[in-house]
């Protein structure tokens, strides 16, 4: 998955980690801005260097923000 497209995750940007949920949940409610949000990205894309193109590399950027090398993973509980 690496490398496909930087995956829009759930969370809004913050600084630091402290604070942040312990369970796994989103980490939401630093508005930047009353319209748009910072939010996070991680991975990197086809367009980026290699050493980007890994889960733990974070970025940022504001939600309405679009372009072909950002999207988002489709994914689903099976029973």
């Amino acid at each position: 998955m690496h490398g496909n497209v930087g995956e829009w995750v759930e969370d809004d940007l913050h600084d630091h980690y402290q604070g942040a949920p312990t369970d796994g949940s989103a980490w939401k409610g630093e508005r930047k801005s009353p319209n748009s949000r910072l939010c996070v990205l991680r991975g990197g894309s086809w367009i980026d260097r290699p050493r980007n193109c890994r889960s733990a590399y974070r970025y940022r950027n504001f939600t309405d923000y679009r372009l072909n090398f950002l999207g988002f993973r489709v994914a689903r509980t099976l029973s």
